[in-house]
């Protein structure tokens, strides 16, 4: 078991990832929709 003396490498970890989703996700949204208009033509 984890005995919490990792939580700075924790949040850290997590902060990390949290920015990447916010990032990663209208990225992705925005390639999904130039390909979605890309096929409709």
């Amino acid at each position: 078991m984890a005995t919490g003396n990792d939580m700075k490498a924790h949040r850290g970890t997590y902060g990390g990832f949290i920015t990447l989703l916010k990032w990663s996700v209208p990225i992705i949204a925005v390639i999904a929709l130039l390909i979605v208009i890309a096929i409709s033509n």
